[in-house]
């Protein structure tokens, strides 16, 4: 790999640093559980998936006393 010719200063080397930090996720409230998550991401509570305050998959015990 080539190495660079010319030395970068500390404020160019810090310039191009400041923008290497993760980002907080964004973080909702589902209006139909009251849970957090992460915005545009399926969400478990209790075994439920849940997508956009929808109900999606059911838990296993629910689908079985369903059925029942």
């Amino acid at each position: 790999m080539p190495n660079p010719k010319w030395r970068h200063s500390k404020r160019r080397k810090r310039a191009r640093r400041t923008h290497d930090t993760a980002a907080m996720p964004t973080l909702t409230v589902c209006p139909v559980t009251g849970e957090r998550h992460v915005m545009h991401r399926a969400y478990k509570i209790d075994g439920n998936l849940y997508y956009r305050g929808q109900l999606l998959i059911p838990s296993r015990e629910a689908a079985s006393a369903a059925e029942a």
